[in-house]
């Protein structure tokens, strides 16, 4: 079984709680309007990566990193959900939480049988769309005040009444070729101020 991706990171501190590998699938149905990712929508952009292989990637991180859990970002990780579902099993059998990210309502994936395995797998979901005129970051994690939390076991329950506390962060990796990656949650105010420093003035932006 084959998930279409568009990256992973095997250790993040700033895409849900703690140390993370994190997986951005490839392929988006819904297209919110002022989407932060927009080449993350179409299929034809992604790789193709079988579900052990990844499974094998994530079992190196947890090892190596000493990561908590995995992160499903996208795109729109339901599109995918049949083989995110069996990888998200899979991590579970590790002993790691689960966060899965979704423009989609909980309530209407509760009633899609594929999305099942995937639902029964995740510690902590976000879902709802990004909606341009609701932009807020004042939460963790989340780009507009529509979206929602969702503790779907007692792994993150501790953080329901924390999340004001969180803060929104960003990394900043560059490459020896001068490509830099941004992960994170950052408004483009605040992105346009980071690379206006001399710093950042010859360097190509991913």
């Amino acid at each position: 079984m084959e998930l279409i991706i568009h990256r992973f990171l095997p250790l993040t501190t700033v895409e849900g709680p703690g140390k993370r590998f994190c997986l951005w699938v490839q392929g988006c149905s819904i297209h919110c309007e002022g989407c932060g990712v927009p080449w993350t929508w179409s299929k034809k952009n992604g790789t193709k990566i079988a579900v052990e292989e990844l499974f094998l990637e994530i079992k190196k991180s947890k090892l190596e990193n000493n990561i908590e859990g995995v992160t499903f970002l996208g795109g729109e990780p339901f599109d995918q959900a049949e083989p995110l579902g069996k990888l998200a099993q899979k991590v579970k059998e590790l002993g790691l939480t689960v966060m899965t990210f979704s423009g989609y309502l909980y309530e209407n994936l509760k009633i899609r049988k594929e999305c099942e395995a995937l639902l029964t797998s995740t510690d902590l979901l976000i879902d709802g769309p990004f909606i341009k005129n609701q932009l807020d970051l004042s939460r963790p994690w989340v780009g507009s005040s529509n979206q929602r939390y969702h503790f779907l076991t007692s792994s993150y329950k501790h953080l329901e009444d924390q999340l004001h506390k969180v803060g929104n962060k960003i990394e900043v990796r560059i490459s020896e070729d001068g490509l830099v990656s941004i992960n994170g949650m950052a408004t483009q105010q605040t992105l346009d101020e980071l690379f206006d420093r001399n710093e950042f003035k010859n360097i190509k932006v991913k």
